[in-house]
């Protein structure tokens, strides 16, 4: 009986919740039929999230919307700082180079009166000043036979595709030309100065000194053909060809943003827009010289030219600054690292300044940012010969203050830089990349010297090579105060050491952070200045 009972309890339960479930579902499809929708947009409407729940992902967004901010200003910092550098080289070769020419060739006239005392006839860098010096001149005798008004017709007659493409074509053809022309030059300052008991590997001086002069030569009629073309925009009816070439600059974007970068590899493209910016300002002040001559100096004519140079200008930042904001961020780059290459320029004006140095400093700047000053010297000398008449002692006395007052610029700007320079390497904590373990003798201009470099030279691979021309020295003047930093001639004095794998391989007891190692440890000479990017 007891069972009998459990049983009907048992089946009258579970009919129990079988009618309460087809209840609950009956009533549920009826509310989803008939306020589904509403029920919808009601979740929509008070739905919650929690965004601390992904902390590290919305702090790494917000981080990069800072850096995208902090973008133009540390950009143009750096840019600023390499324009005055660019500037520094390109006056010496106007101010400092005429007056180390003149020097040498007095030396070398007054050899004879002394006898024939000393062992060797010209000093290596004298050398050098005295091919530099050659070559300019002979390349403004050459350019002397290319018309410009004829180049000016010539091109004004193209259809303005056609010098679309000869802009783009011509753009390309001088980062080709800056890349292997500072080798060129190399090759014959090498060739001039090699100690002459070593075995004959070379064409000899005279060839290497053709080859230069028709590089130079090339490299001038390249620069003045973009000169002219920008001429042409300038002067067009209906800017249509400006408008072209302007926004050719912004094709650099897609060329660029969606690549991977590296540090290294941001730091070559930043020193070729320097490069690149520096010479398209060049460019647009020698349109301006030109047409100012057509337009017999009048004033009048500089505000109409004012709003293109604008549009130029203001293209060519707008372009340089898109550029490198998308490029850190999709490469996630901190905005410091500007501030890392401008300490990384600067560190190779202070190397540049010590007793000894491996070269001249216009010849690293031409290596880091792809920069040759002397075609650029060339053409502006050219145009400014055939543009301006010097006529009458006045003219001349002119020309003399305009002259001395480029040295007085020159001057200014280096201390100024070095300065600076001093500053940033300190502020970077790179004072001890100024000094290496292993030391490596004085240049010597004894035979006995030369020999020995030579065969130590010989001896070592070409990575040590390649470190070996890195070469600085320690300035004693980094550490006092800002006054003993910015002396050009006293804070500079130490001696040459040497860097490389085999120092690192020997146990250098130096240590650097690991952020900047793999910037600082970059082949000074294989560079931004010999690649295309």
């Amino acid at each position: 009986m007891t069972e009998t009972q459990q049983g009907l309890q048992e089946r009258d339960s579970t009919e129990a919740v079988r009618r309460r479930v087809a209840a609950e579902q009956s009533i549920l499809s009826v509310r989803i039929q008939d306020h589904s929708l509403l029920r919808f947009i009601c979740a929509e409407l008070t739905r919650g999230y929690f965004l601390e729940h992904n902390e590290a992902k919305y702090t790494e967004r917000r981080q990069r919307v800072y850096t995208c901010m902090r973008i133009p200003g540390e950009l143009e910092k750096l840019m600023v700082f390499g324009y005055f550098v660019c500037l520094d080289a390109f006056l010496y070769t106007f101010t400092l180079l005429p007056l180390r020419v003149l020097l040498a060739l007095l030396r070398l006239l007054a050899l004879p009166c002394c006898g024939l005392r000393e062992l060797r006839l010209l000093q290596p860098s004298q050398v050098c000043d005295i091919l530099k010096g050659f070559i300019a001149v002979l390349c403004c005798f050459l350019m002397r036979y290319v018309d410009y008004a004829m180049m000016y017709h010539l091109i004004r007659g193209q259809s303005v595709i056609k010098l679309y493409v000869i802009y783009n074509m011509l753009e390309v053809a001088d980062r080709l030309f800056s890349s292997v022309g500072q080798d060129i030059l190399d090759a014959l300052y090498w060739t001039a100065t090699e100690p002459k008991e070593r075995k004959r590997a070379h064409i000899g001086v005279i060839p290497h000194f053709l080859i230069a002069v028709l590089y130079v030569f090339l490299h001038t009629i390249l620069i003045m053909v973009q000169a002219t073309t920008l001429n042409v925009a300038f002067n067009s009816q209906n800017k249509s060809l400006l408008t072209i070439m302007m926004s050719s600059n912004f094709v650099e974007i897609k060329g660029c943003v969606f690549k991977k970068f590296e540090k290294n590899n941001l730091f070559h493209m930043s020193n070729s827009d320097i490069k690149e910016r520096f010479t398209n300002f060049i460019l647009i002040f020698i349109v301006c010289l030109r047409n100012m001559e057509q337009f017999s100096w009048n004033p009048d004519h500089l505000w109409v030219l004012l709003p293109d140079v604008s549009m130029a200008v203001a293209s060519e930042i707008a372009v340089d600054i898109v550029k490198h904001a998308f490029v850190t961020k999709f490469n996630d780059i901190t905005a410091d690292v500007y501030s890392e290459y401008r300490a990384r320029l600067a560190f190779d004006l202070v190397s540049s300044r010590k007793k000894n140095a491996y070269t001249d400093y216009s010849d690293s700047v031409a290596r880091r940012m792809g920069f040759i000053p002397l075609p650029l010297a060339v053409l502006l000398i050219c145009v400014m010969t055939s543009s301006l008449k010097i006529q009458g002692p006045l003219s001349y006395m002119c020309v003399m203050l305009f002259y001395l007052g480029m040295i007085t610029l020159k001057v200014l700007n280096s201390i100024i830089l070095l300065g600076k320079s001093c500053l940033y390497v300190k502020k970077a904590n790179m004072e001890e990349k100024l000094v290496r373990n292993h030391q490596i003798p004085a240049l010597n201009p004894s035979h006995q010297a030369s020999k020995s470099q030579s065969k130590a030279l010989r001896s070592t691979d070409p990575i040590q090579i390649s470190a070996v021309a890195t070469i600085v020295t320690q300035p004693s003047g980094l550490r006092s105060s800002v006054q003993e930093l910015s002396s050009p001639v006293g804070g500079f004095q130490a001696s040459d050491t040497a860097e490389g794998k085999a120092a690192v391989s020997k146990g250098s007891e130096v240590k650097h952070g690991s952020r900047k190692e793999n910037l600082l440890d970059v082949d000074h000479f294989a560079i931004c200045g010999n690649r295309i990017d």
